[in-house]
């Protein structure tokens, strides 16, 4: 596979490509499918709703790997802790707000998230032989704040009050969510993943002085429980927003490649990233939504300035609904254009 291949520190050009959120409301056979599972939940435990959703990009672009459709907060729900998906407010929780709380949570998820791991044993048996498919979960850090606040937005000033005030307190969630994403990304290995991406979408709202212990030593809890029992499986983190903060990110995580968000320079990450870690990114999706010669544009800015490193070509977050598909059918074809083929 093209895009495991860049795991073992060689690089590939054209670079392997698939986007955050390429199965998603931007595709007109999306919405279809979406609307046949009635909601967001019933459609992430849907395995054939959910495995179709999954390959509609692969399908349409054929890109080299397939991303798991689900969600990071299936983790709590999972654990008891009631999850609603409302229109036009997104995830609703009910908040987790002290120990006590915490300790109602249900420690063993397996059962109630079993219809991803059949999600994932559909995708193997369907996706061509040449496409990984690549699992995922949210960072400790990521899902509890969630589950804290109770949705998205506004700071989560909770989750971090909690954090910074009795962090001990805290601690008892982090630990709690660590382990119950480490038994999930465990089964998702073992149903069929090549590769695994976390997403710590919200680490960026952390100062300096939190990262360690909130970001950093949480998924480097995970990362060496997966490699303990699986490693051949590269793991991918997303650090959004950390900045500077990245090669320190990887340095302690272990992780084997970085996702950039858009608001790295890439030439400054192939000089400060250790140089054993595959680079991931970081096109700004809205450079998608414009399409044309500024979308080309930016692309060969990321591949020159990567050339040489093992890269997979990437957005620096997921598509955005916006996204015309023709300009996503447009950005592959050229990326895997051979080099002077033109503009």
């Amino acid at each position: 596979m093209k895009f495991l291949t860049v795991f073992e520190n060689t690089p590939v050009s054209p670079p392997p490509v698939w986007m955050m959120r390429q199965a998603g409301r931007y595709l007109p056979e999306y919405r279809e499918t979406r609307a046949r599972a009635g909601d967001f939940l019933s459609l992430c435990l849907n395995p054939e709703l959910a495995t179709e959703v999954t390959l509609q990009p692969i399908r349409r672009y054929g890109f080299d790997a397939s991303i798991l459709f689900a969600d990071i907060l299936l983790i709590p729900h999972a654990m008891g802790q009631p999850l609603a998906y409302r229109e036009g407010e997104g995830p609703v929780l009910e908040p987790v707000r002290d120990r006590a709380q915490v300790a109602r949570l249900a420690g063993d998820s397996a059962e109630r998230l079993s219809p991803v791991y059949q999600t994932v044993r559909n995708l193997r048996a369907a996706l061509p032989a040449e496409v990984a498919l690549i699992g995922f979960a949210g960072a400790p850090w990521t899902v509890a704040a969630y589950m804290v606040e109770g949705r998205g937005g506004k700071g989560f000033v909770a989750a971090r009050r909690w954090a910074f005030s009795d962090p001990d307190g805290f601690q008892t969630l982090i630990d709690m969510v660590t382990e119950a994403t480490i038994h999930y990304l465990l089964a998702q290995i073992e149903a069929g993943a090549n590769a695994i991406q976390i997403f710590d979408s919200w680490a960026g709202l952390l100062p300096a002085s939190q990262l360690e212990r909130w970001v950093i030593r949480p998924t480097r809890r995970i990362v060496e429980a997966l490699k303990a029992r699986h490693p051949q499986v590269p793991v991918i983190g997303f650090p959004r927003g950390v900045g500077p903060a990245v090669p320190a990110y990887c340095a302690g995580t272990g992780v084997d490649g970085v996702s950039l968000d858009e608001s790295l320079d890439p030439a400054w990450a192939a000089q400060a990233v250790p140089a054993g870690v595959v680079l991931q990114g970081n096109m700004d999706p809205q450079f998608v939504v414009a399409g044309g010669p500024a979308m080309r544009a930016e692309a060969d800015r990321i591949l020159a300035v990567l050339a040489g490193r093992p890269h997979i070509f990437n957005l620096g977050h997921g598509l955005v609904p916006e996204t015309p598909p023709e300009h996503v059918s447009e950005l592959v074809a050229h990326i895997r254009a051979p080099v002077g083929a033109g503009a």
